[in-house]
């Protein structure tokens, strides 16, 4: 999935809010909205919210780091295996 950022000024968001808020949860775009010098907000649907908070969370700690990278090389290099669940 491609992750477009758009930018607008506060003014324009207010005049057309349910526009901007369609693109963004429809088309996974990221509105950044200017406030002024340096500043601004930035807008973005709950499910991109959830996933850089999973990513975030994964990559927290040098630990979990290197589990993850362990898990993507043995994917990457077919030393990986499937297991059944139990029912």
């Amino acid at each position: 999935m491609l992750n477009i950022m758009i930018t607008t000024t506060i003014s324009d968001f207010r005049k057309d809010i349910k526009k901007y808020f369609d693109n963004v949860t429809l088309n996974f775009e990221t509105l950044i909205i200017n406030r002024g010098k340096d500043t601004g907000v930035v807008i973005m649907s709950i499910e991109e919210y959830n996933s850089l908070s999973a990513t975030h969370h994964e990559l927290s700690s040098r630990n979990n780091e290197k589990r993850l990278d362990s898990a993507i090389e043995k994917l990457k290099s077919r030393k990986s295996f499937q297991k059944d669940l139990i029912d």
